[in-house]
C-alpha cells in the first residue's frame, strides 16, 4: 500500500491505497463533480501534496507542492498514464520522479505574513493544551485542528484567533507531533485496537473508532453504520478518546441490534476475544450492562491527516 491519502472532488477519502487503486482513481476523473483529486502523504505535511485536474476531452493539469509557495510546480499531461506514473513516483518518493514530465514553477504570488497571536499567557496556554489534546487523540486532521484553534476562545463579542493564525498554530503543533511519533517503534496500542476492530467488522460486528461526541449520539447513530447482516456493534466516542489519550484507559460501548441481553453479552465476549488476539487487555465482568475497559493502554496513535 502507498502511504498516502487521496481526496476526490465528490468527497471520497481513500487511505493507504495500492498503486492500482490510485491508477483507477486517476483514470476515473473527468466527469461533472469528479474532476480532480488531491494526494497527501501519511502523515500529512503542511503544503506538501500532489493534485490533478481533468475534464473529459482535455489535458490533465498535474501539480505538486513541496512545502512553500516557491516550490509549487505544474505540467500539462495529455493522458492518464503520465499522471499515474508521476503520482505513483511521488507517493513512493522514488528518486528521479520529477524528471519526467518537465515541470514548470507556478507563481503563487507573495506569501502573506501571519501576525503573532495577541493572547495573554493563560489563554495561550489553554489554547495550546486543547489543540495538544486533539493532536494526541490522533483522529483530527490539520483542517479540523485549525478550526478548533480558531473557535476555542470565541465569545459573543470577541474572536481573538484568526483563521490564518489558527492554521499556523495547528501546523506548528502538528509538525511537533510528527517529530515525536518518528521516534516510536513497532506497532502501537491504537494500531492493535484498529486491528481488533477490523477483525470484528469482518465477523459481522459494526465497529467504529472515535464515533460521535458522546454515548447518547453514539447509541442513536450506530444502527445506521452497519450492514443489514450486522449482529451487533462496538464503538467508542470522542470523550472516550480524550480519556484514553490522557492515560485513563479506553471505554468501549457495545451491544446487540436485537436489544437482548443474551446477544449483548455474546458481542461483549467477541469484543474481548478480539482485543486479546490483538495483544490488548480488557477489563470486563461479563455483565452486559457494563462497558468494557481497555487497560493498561499507551495511547500513541500515529497521525494520518
Amino acid at each position: 500500500m502507498l502511504e498516502i491519502v487521496v481526496k476526490t472532488e465528490n468527497g471520497e477519502r481513500h487511505v493507504r491505497v495500492s498503486a492500482e487503486e490510485l491508477a483507477g482513481l486517476v483514470r476515473r476523473i473527468g466527469g461533472a463533480g469528479d474532476r480532480f483529486l488531491v494526494v497527501q502523504r501519511i502523515p500529512d505535511l503542511p503544503d506538501v501534496f500532489a493534485q490533478v485536474w481533468h475534464e473529459a476531452g482535455g489535458d490533465y493539469t498535474l501539480e505538486h507542492r513541496d512545502g512553500t509557495a516557491d516550490r509549487h510546480f505544474q505540467v500539462l499531461v495529455d493522458g492518464p498514464e503520465g499522471v499515474i506514473g508521476a503520482m505513483t513516483g511521488w507517493a513512493r518518493q522514488e528518486s528521479g520522479w520529477r524528471n519526467d514530465p518537465a515541470w514548470s514553477p507556478v507563481d503563487m504570488g507573495p506569501t502573506r505574513e501571519v501576525p503573532p497571536l495577541d493572547l495573554d499567557e493563560g489563554e495561550r496556554g489553554d489554547l495550546a493544551k486543547r489543540v495538544r489534546e486533539a493532536l494526541v487523540g490522533g483522529y483530527a486532521d490539520r483542517a479540523e485542528l485549525a478550526e478548533l484553534a480558531e473557535e476555542y476562545l470565541v465569545t459573543a463579542d470577541r474572536r481573538p484567533v484568526s483563521r490564518e493564525q489558527a492554521a499556523a498554530l495547528a501546523d506548528r503543533m502538528w509538525l511537533e507531533r510528527v517529530a515525536e511519533q518518528a521516534e516510536w517503534k513497532g506497532e502501537t496500542d491504537p494500531e492493535r485496537l484498529t486491528r481488533a476492530f477490523t477483525a470484528l467488522r469482518e465477523a459481522g460486528i459494526t465497529a467504529r473508532e472515535n464515533f460521535t461526541c458522546c454515548r447518547g449520539c453514539g447509541r442513536s447513530e450506530i444502527g445506521a453504520e452497519g450492514g443489514t447482516d450486522a449482529r451487533g456493534f462496538v464503538y467508542f466516542h470522542s470523550q472516550c478518546t480524550d480519556s484514553a489519550a490522557a492515560g485513563h484507559g479506553l471505554t468501549l460501548l457495545y451491544g446487540g441490534f436485537d436489544g437482548s441481553s443474551e446477544t449483548t453479552a455474546a458481542i461483549g465476549h467477541e469484543v474481548v476475544a478480539a482485543l486479546a488476539a490483538a495483544g490488548l487487555q480488557a477489563d470486563w465482568d461479563r455483565d452486559p450492562d457494563r462497558a468494557i475497559t481497555v487497560s493498561p493502554l499507551e495511547w500513541r496513535r500515529r497521525l494520518v491527516g
